[in-house]
């Protein structure tokens, strides 16, 4: 009896030791497959973010919270119109039907309040400061109360828009309804502010996938983005691309996970969603459309050889989860009687001049222009005096710059910083070819928002020689100028890198403050 005994209970403990691999056997496998273990996969994913990268969110919050403090209401781009659109969605669960600019009597009260007529474009007038300003700032504000109706059918420039981005601010928006416009206003650039904190984020993790080593270079590249003017300015107001900054940069990231871990189904359906948000969220997207599908296709192939045609069917996924947007908003529209593109066709009707000359206009845009074009821009270095100043620093309705001395000052740091990036480039040529196929993908993406904006420009030309040459339209690459960043103050060497990452991080530290002080003098006084 004792030996049976003994002979039981020996095989009850291996029973017991077998148990918990085969259990973990079944996670693994329910992981892989997407089934209910993608939780405890994405919880898994957020656990592995390195804390600095979370530092870097934090402190991208915090200073775009800080711009939207110091910019004073209604004083950034097209926020008026932005804001319109809100309280068109949040009041009435509707979509603004016409891009005129008369707004609802409400916000042109509030408007009226705050002087935001006479400052926009007036860098001579400053904002309220008065005792009796305010006083009448009051009275328009009970004014505005009084003769208050719901939406606002019109919403200038935002009103071709998809609603995502105001789907969201909806949010702030109606859990601020017992206070002034004011007020709302406030807690939607708040909520904008957070995704200045993703943005970092993903920029982060982009760097950390395509440059894995070393470390601290990722938190450089981290911490310069967080610290940007430019994207605290725009992520601190009411604006769609602040949004689209942090949506563009997670598909950045996802591209350069997939290219180096293969395309799984995680992998697809993110990719195929953050596509969907991105459409959803700002037109804008649709240049980087070209660059993603491109990736999809690169990363299939390379799938299929390992795992044959499911990979197609990853592929068909993500796209199908990509486009189901445009196909909603297509039916929509079809539905209702209206044209299928809504708002947004009437675009085609501004087409003019020939392909050549459009060619011609996009080419100038960005670059010095090549014999045998007409000087579209005459006078005007484009790269330099649209773009590069741009960056540096061009606020508020863009009638903030900075004293001409500091452009040609900041020509300085920007050449170290291409020196340095080159010297990296050169270093790495031979791992640079080995990714040939990514770096292509990231190539059209660039190429093709840029593309997008010199098309959208043309509209208007002559009219308007670059309506939509602001630097923030490019800030969509946000990732693409993290790695340039990193690689920066890597090209300084193993001795001298982490010295020249603090000096970059310093830099922009210094850039950040100063623009700011900047907003404050032309507001202000």
């Amino acid at each position: 009896m004792s030996e049976r005994a003994a002979v039981s209970r020996a095989r009850t403990v291996e029973r017991q030791r077998q148990r918990p691999r085969r259990q973990s056997s079944a996670r693994r496998v329910a992981r892989s497959a997407g089934a209910p273990g993608s939780s405890a996969w994405a919880w898994a994913a957020l656990r592995r973010v390195p804390a600095t990268a979370w530092l870097c969110a934090l402190i991208a919050c915090l200073n775009a919270a800080c711009w939207s403090l110091v910019t004073p209401p209604f004083q950034a781009p097209d926020e008026p119109d932005h804001f319109a659109y809100v309280k068109q969605l949040a009041e009435t669960g509707e979509l603004p039907s016409s891009s005129s600019e008369q707004l609802s009597t409400e916000e042109i009260n509030v408007l009226q309040g705050v002087h935001a007529f006479q400052i926009r474009l007036q860098p001579q007038v400053h904002t309220i400061a008065t005792e009796r300003e305010q006083q009448e700032l009051q009275s328009y504000l009970k004014l505005a109360s009084t003769y208050a109706t719901p939406g606002s059918p019109n919403a200038g420039v935002a009103a071709s828009q998809p609603p995502l981005y105001y789907a969201l601010e909806a949010i702030p928006y109606v859990l601020a309804e017992h206070g002034s416009d004011l007020a709302r206003l406030t807690l939607m650039r708040l909520t904008s502010a957070l995704f200045a904190g993703l943005t970092a984020l993903f920029v982060f993790l982009f760097v950390r996938e395509t440059l894995p080593e070393p470390a601290w270079s990722w938190t450089v590249a981290g911490l310069a983005i967080a610290l940007l003017p430019l994207l605290g300015m725009m992520s601190g107001s009411v604006n769609p691309d602040s949004l689209l900054y942090a949506i563009s940069a997670a598909v950045f990231y996802a591209l350069a996970r997939a290219f180096r871990r293969g395309l799984d189904t995680h992998t697809a359906i993110a990719l195929g969603a953050l596509c969907a948000l991105g459409l959803l969220t700002k037109l804008n997207f649709i240049g980087l459309a070209p660059g993603v599908l491109l990736g999809l296709v690169m990363l299939t192939v390379r799938a299929s050889r390992v795992s044959g045609r499911s990979a197609y069917r990853l592929m068909a996924l993500a796209g199908a989860i990509a486009i189901s947007p445009v196909v909603a908003y297509v039916g929509l529209h079809v539905v209702s009687g209206e044209h299928p593109f809504g708002i947004v066709s009437s675009a085609q009707s501004k087409r003019h001049g020939s392909l050549f000359a459009e060619a011609a206009y996009i080419w100038q845009l960005y670059l010095p222009r090549l014999p045998g074009m007409v000087n579209d821009f005459p006078g005007i270095f484009t790269t330099r005096q649209l773009w590069f100043n741009g960056f540096v620093g061009l606020y508020g309705w863009l009638d903030t710059p900075f004293p001409a001395w500091v452009y040609e000052l900041a020509l300085i740091p920007a050449a170290a910083i291409v020196a340095l990036c080159g010297r990296s480039l050169v270093q790495a040529r031979s791992r640079l070819r080995e990714h040939a196929a990514e770096l292509c993908v990231y190539a059209v993406m660039a190429l093709g928002l840029m593309l997008l904006i010199g098309a959208d420009s043309y509209l208007a030309f002559p009219t308007t020689d670059a309506e939509y040459a602001q630097a923030r339209y490019l800030l969509p690459l946000l990732a693409l100028f993290g790695v340039v960043l990193a690689l920066a103050a890597q090209g300084a060497g193993r001795r001298w890198g982490p010295a020249a990452g603090v000096l970059i991080a310093v830099l922009f530290v210094g850039h950040d403050l100063f623009s700011q002080l900047q907003e404050l003098a032309r507001y202000y006084g």
